[in-house]
Parts: structure tokens; sequence; C-alpha cells
């Protein structure tokens, strides 16, 4: 069963730049796994402190690994001094 995520991040207003170019890390890193899909950040232009993780996982199996990747790893414990806030959601496939 494929798994998408959403996930917000909401940068304090003097991380903005920080928190992109971490979570810019993640692209690239991340489309090369094994069982991913998708992976896209997006930045909201009216609102420049926001950005939206969007990722789809072919299976558990798949986003585990990503969770447990060096990448993931990194990201994970470097980003909580530059967020304001961070919730996700997990959507489910209509089609």
């Amino acid at each position: 069963m494929t798994i998408t995520k959403k996930v917000v991040f909401v940068a304090k207003d003097e991380c903005i730049e920080e928190l992109k170019a971490l979570l810019g890390t993640m692209v690239q890193a991340s489309r090369v796994e094994d069982g991913c899909l998708l992976y896209n950040i997006y930045q909201l232009e009216d609102k420049p402190t926001t950005f939206v993780v969007v990722e789809a996982w072919e299976d558990e199996k798949a986003l585990d690994g990503h969770k447990n990747s060096a990448h993931y790893l990194h990201y994970k414990s470097n980003y909580e001094p530059y967020t304001a806030d961070k919730y996700s959601d997990n959507l489910i496939s209509l089609g």
C-alpha cells in the first residue's frame, strides 16, 4: 500500500534560510532511495516561513528505510532550533 505524507514546517522568522537549506538537503537524497515515489518541498509564496513537504513511498518498508537513512537522521536531529511549528498528515489515495 502506497504511503503519502504531507509535513508542514513553520520556520522561526529569523531562521527561514537555515530551515530551507536543511530541508533542501533531503530532496535529492530521498528521491534516490528504494521505494521513493515522490519527494517535493514547497515554500509558500505568501507565507515564506511555511514549508510543505509532500512525499510518497511504495510501502511501510520503504518509509522505514527512509527514516533510518543518514540524511533523515541528520535532518531529524537538527530541524527543531529553526522551527516554530511542525505538523503532518497521512494522505489516502482516492484513485
